[in-house]
């Protein structure tokens, strides 16, 4: 039996998963996602399928986020008339994310059009636009956790949670052929374990070919009661003794409604009072609506927490900004809000102005609570930049800095490690994904120290034969 995976993104970096993995009777997509962080990442995405887009029998979609999920709409508009398969919350979220993703590449566009027109240059056409988006909505099909398909000829599949985002899942994968079967299991991204709102990752007992995200494969996350301490003080110091404004980039989805819940969860219990949040994002105002429908997806303790919120709904005041000049009044905050507006790595949206507005200001704060890929803003700011350039201004950044790695949703060393060793037997094949080339081969090489298995970590569009 023949299987091939073929790793066209997120392979020795972080962003743009998307494993093509053909069979004898099969050619299918594990994720679709868009590359990010600046020239070269636009460069990647705008490049030709190595398949014809029409040749592609299917999709399974992890979860939501835009690094797994945002060239969907190039693949439709390319030809691709499949479906998609993922988790319900997962499609609900799709629904917001990609017509959004495509208005964004839309503004931009208009935006780099108008600059080159200065210049006598061509238009820049967009990479896809808000009707190329929603033009992916009715392929997509839901599945319920734990429940098995039949895609294609040959093969089923299923979603376990992946305890990473609302909808997140972890895909088993069974290719049958002349009486044999081969199982593959791809992680996802994993969540970190104690993670708010959602429950842990699910076990998966064996797999004779695994890829595994290695997003923090060389570190450990701060404990989450140290994490919540270094919030509070930050959030504190900013607000009370310094009378600034608190500015978090945020992922609309995931890294908003944890902060939403932290902030809650701290009301409750009398660590913060009298907190103003300003969700400056229609984007994540959606999430969390979405979130809202989807209780199958909580932990327990997130069930207790939001019946308290709605027993004590004056206890903490969250403000959602709806339009630019909504947004554009938030400039003149002087100090005492949170401000969370995506993107999360500072690269577009509303982010970038309050950045603008606050970064030169030594009495606020900016708390990074995600990660950050290399070239983008973020990753800027959080390596110490003493000078960042937003809108093609330079801004100083005397703002303070907290980069709070607990609160990632991503799992770290220990996380990884003790999910894989849950499998029963190590799995034949072991691929490394979804993190930068140094982290990945690092955390091949741990795979092999603590539990004996033989990982590798794929080149960028190399062909895999599954042993």
């Amino acid at each position: 039996m023949s299987v091939t995976l073929t790793f066209l993104g997120a392979a020795r970096e972080v962003t743009g998963s998307c494993i093509l993995v053909q069979t004898a009777r099969n050619r299918f997509l594990v994720d679709c996602g868009m590359f990010q962080g600046g020239g070269e990442s636009d460069r990647k995405n705008a490049r030709r399928m190595p398949v014809p887009p029409a040749s592609i029998d299917f999709v399974l979609s992890t979860h939501a986020h835009i690094d797994h999920s945002g060239l969907l709409p190039k693949l439709v508009r390319d030809g691709f008339r499949g479906p998609i398969h993922c988790t319900s919350a997962t499609a609900d979220l799709l629904g917001v994310m990609l017509p959004d993703a495509g208005h964004i590449q839309e503004k931009e566009a208009e935006w780099q059009t108008r600059k080159r027109e200065r210049g006598g240059k061509r238009e820049v056409p967009p990479l896809y636009t808000e009707a190329d988006a929603m033009a992916v909505l009715p392929a997509l099909h839901s599945v319920p956790y734990g429940e098995s398909i039949a895609p294609g000829p040959g093969v089923s599949a299923a979603f376990l949670d992946a305890g990473h985002i609302l909808g997140s899942a972890i895909v088993t994968v069974t290719v049958a052929d002349e009486g044999r079967e081969k199982k593959l299991v791809f992680s996802g991204d994993l969540g970190h374990r104690g993670l708010p709102i959602v429950r842990d990752p699910a076990a998966v007992p064996r797999a004779d070919a695994l890829v595994i995200e290695s997003t923090y494969g060389n570190r450990i996350h701060k404990g989450m009661e140290d994490t919540v301490e270094e919030f509070v003080r930050a959030v504190d110091d900013t607000l009370r003794r310094k009378k600034g404004n608190v500015v978090i980039p945020s992922f609309a989805v995931g890294r908003a409604q944890d902060i939403l819940y932290l902030l809650t969860d701290l009301t409750r219990k009398g660590r913060l009072s009298g907190i103003t949040l300003y969700i400056d994002s229609p984007l994540a105002a959606e999430a969390t609506r979405i979130t809202m429908r989807h209780p199958e997806c909580y932990d327990e303790e997130t069930r207790d927490l939001f019946a308290w919120r709605d027993a004590h709904p004056d206890a903490l005041e969250v403000v959602l900004v709806r339009n630019m000049e909504e947004s554009r009044a938030l400039n003149s905050l002087r100090g005492g809000a949170i401000l969370m507006a995506g993107s999360g790595m500072c690269e577009a949206g509303r982010i970038k102005h309050h950045l603008k507005h606050n970064l030169w200001r030594k009495e606020c704060s900016v708390i990074i609570v995600g990660f950050q890929a290399q070239g983008t803003l973020g990753r800027k700011i959080v390596d110490g930049a003493k000078r960042v350039r937003v809108f093609g201004e330079e801004i100083a950044v005397a703002a303070d800095v907290y980069t709070i790695g607990g609160l990632s949703a991503h799992a770290d060393r220990d996380d990884l490690l003790a999910w894989a060793g849950r499998f029963q037997a190590p799995p034949g094949n072991v691929f490394v994904a979804h993190g930068e080339e140094s982290v990945s081969l690092e955390f091949a090489g741990t795979l092999n120290e603590k539990l004996g298995w033989r990982a590798q970590v794929p080149s960028p569009g190399q062909p895999l034969v599954v042993q």
